[in-house]
């Protein structure tokens, strides 16, 4: 019996993660956040379930980009745990726990391959470059 309360549990938190999910990718839209890619790590990791990449055109932009995620995850009741990077850097991160947010000037993303690292033994293929 325990074990079918614990299924559910987890059913119960995976909608919860996809909801936030969805309010994530329109605070992005909203903010003309651009190459948004979404990677479902709840089989890599249990620091979180879904990781957000997403660029933007300058820091400006980047910081723009993060408060919106992090206001509108709070409207929806969802209070960010953390936010790192927001004082003028090329990579800020927003933690809402089951979602984990990161926005990044396209130079920056590029070096540290994020999509690459973590798509990693997910038994799907890396993502390529569009230059390649």
């Amino acid at each position: 019996m325990q074990e079918k309360q614990k299924q559910g549990g987890e059913q119960k938190a995976a909608v919860q993660a996809d909801e936030l999910l969805e309010i994530t990718l329109a605070a992005l839209e909203d903010m003309k956040a651009v190459d948004v890619r979404v990677i479902d790590v709840r089989e890599l990791t249990t620091i979180t379930d879904i990781m957000v990449v997403a660029s933007g055109t300058s820091t400006r932009h980047l910081k723009a980009i993060a408060d919106n995620v992090a206001l509108e995850a709070k409207q929806h009741g969802v209070a960010a745990l953390g936010v790192e990077g927001d004082k003028g850097a090329e990579w800020i991160l927003v933690d809402l726990a089951d979602v984990v947010v990161h926005v990044m000037m396209p130079e920056i993303r590029a070096f540290y391959a994020l999509e690459k690292l973590w798509s990693v033994g997910s038994g799907e293929p890396a993502q390529q470059d569009a230059e390649s």
